[in-house]
């Protein structure tokens, strides 16, 4: 398996990777496929891997950049997809990984996910009152700091807004 940047050839796959991957998960609203391709259309799409099975996608990881107290170099990491027949043997965790070593490496603050605490938590990810996301419980949402914020911070994260008008909202 070889992770690699994402493809202009590789659209088309991601999608249906992603809509197979997110197929009646009980968190999922379906929109994670439309949710990549709006980050795309926007240029907002700043680190986006994938597995490469034998000529095959097979895995996939998106991180974007976020905005918390108008502090810079914040991003967030998702979807993340991996097909199902492959689920539970580290594609996930690979691109995870990589995907975190990149933005350290470009100098980033720090990355917000919402999911499994107990699978983030494996990545550094913490819960932290600083950074709060409305809508699901609280401890759903973690964030690893390689840059620590300035003391007395306090803000909601949000997330890039797709310009297209029939794109999910996140």
């Amino acid at each position: 398996m070889i992770l690699r940047p994402e493809s202009l050839a590789d659209r088309a796959a991601v999608f249906s990777l992603t809509q197979l991957a997110f197929r009646g998960h009980p968190h999922s609203d379906g929109s994670e496929p439309r949710i990549i391709d709006a980050l795309r259309d926007a240029k907002a799409l700043t680190i986006s891997i994938v597995a490469d099975l034998q000529g095959q996608i097979v895995g996939h990881a998106a991180f974007s950049p976020v905005k918390w107290c108008e502090q810079a170099g914040w991003f967030g990491l998702g979807p993340v997809s991996v097909h199902p027949d492959l689920q539970g043997r580290g594609i996930g965790q690979k691109l995870i990984e990589t995907g975190l070593e990149q933005l350290r490496t470009i100098g980033a603050s720090g990355c917000v996910v919402l999911g499994d605490p107990a699978y983030y938590s494996r990545f550094g990810f913490t819960q932290d009152e600083r950074f709060t996301y409305p809508g699901p419980p609280p401890e759903y949402f973690t964030v690893l700091i390689w840059q620590e914020a300035s003391s007395g911070l306090s803000s909601k994260v949000s997330y890039h807004q797709p310009s297209t008008d029939n794109a999910a909202y996140f």
